[in-house]
């Protein structure tokens, strides 16, 4: 199947709604707390939200499933500040830390039922990024990368996998930003790809050669990372991790599994075709053919 079917350029209210697993009016409530900014309007008068805000909603769900409060939440974002990654994202800085020592201070008067939630702030606490409210299958594998390696770009790809195919395929996802955390010169190979890839801009006709060539690229920059996840013992590490789980927790990955996104409403499969990505008909033709690249091979 083409890859344009499953790329949406925005989606409506409702879709990002289910895809969160919240609802449109709480949606509107965000936006009046200033937790999100207002998005732009389609032709027809409604809100089309796109990548970024289903990430940010995705966070605030998270925040808000751990505990925290809407308004030490917005502090929260609002004080973030440049430093989780090698070059690029944002990371958590003072402000996070108070919110969490607040939050801390009142889940203790309530220890049997909130026992999951602290559990999540803890390893919020003990990372000292979002990562920690990612599930324990998917914290546990990216604890120990070197400091300052992982971007919150990659956290951000792998909330949405958690969301939507559950702690598994993000645990299983982890495996990519592993390797790119621990390979400086793949990283800078990943970045080189990306840039190429955003290059292909509505400006860009889909039968122009830099499409191809951009393609090629990213065949080959993906044959690579999976020679480096193999070789370098990360897949093993997968496995291993992988069959432990599933021994432990046969219906489920760690702590609690996060409900795939057919429990907000929609399908696996639904939500990876709503799921609103802002890409050019140039850059969703490279994707369909680095994929027949891929099958080719």
């Amino acid at each position: 199947m083409p890859m344009s079917f499953f790329v949406s350029r925005q989606a409506k209210i409702g879709d990002v709604a289910a895809l969160v697993g919240t609802t449109p009016r709480a949606i509107r409530h965000y936006h009046d707390m200033g937790l999100i900014p207002e998005p732009g309007r389609g032709g027809d008068g409604r809100r089309r939200y796109g990548f970024q805000d289903v990430v940010r909603l995705l966070w605030i769900r998270k925040m808000a499933d751990a505990g925290i409060a809407l308004n030490d939440i917005r502090d929260a974002f609002t004080t973030t500040v440049t430093g989780i990654g090698t070059g690029t994202g944002e990371s958590e800085g003072e402000g996070v830390e108070a919110t969490l020592a607040r939050l801390e201070e009142a889940l203790a008067a309530q220890e049997a039922e909130l026992a999951r939630q602290r559990a999540r702030v803890q390893r919020m606490r003990a990372e000292g990024s979002r990562m920690g409210l990612l599930s324990e299958a998917v914290t546990g594998r990216l604890k120990n990368l070197p400091e300052g390696s992982l971007r919150q770009s990659d956290l951000d790809a792998l909330l949405v996998t958690e969301r939507i195919f559950g702690p598994l395929g993000a645990a299983v996802q982890a495996s990519r930003f592993i390797a790119l955390a621990t390979h400086p010169e793949l990283r800078a190979e990943s970045d080189r790809v990306d840039t190429g890839e955003e290059a292909l801009d509505d400006t860009v006709a889909v039968d122009d050669p830099r499409v191809a060539e951009t393609a090629a690229q990213r065949h080959a920059f993906e044959k690579t990372l999976m020679t480096v996840i193999e070789e370098s013992g990360i897949a093993e590490e997968e496995a291993v991790l992988l069959d432990a789980l599933d021994t432990a927790c046969p219906d489920g990955a760690g702590d609690t599994p996060e409900p795939d996104a057919k429990h907000g409403g929609m399908s696996a499969f639904e939500a990876v075709t709503k799921l609103p990505h802002d890409f050019s008909p140039a850059r969703v033709r490279c994707a369909e053919m680095a994929q027949e690249l891929a099958t080719r091979d």
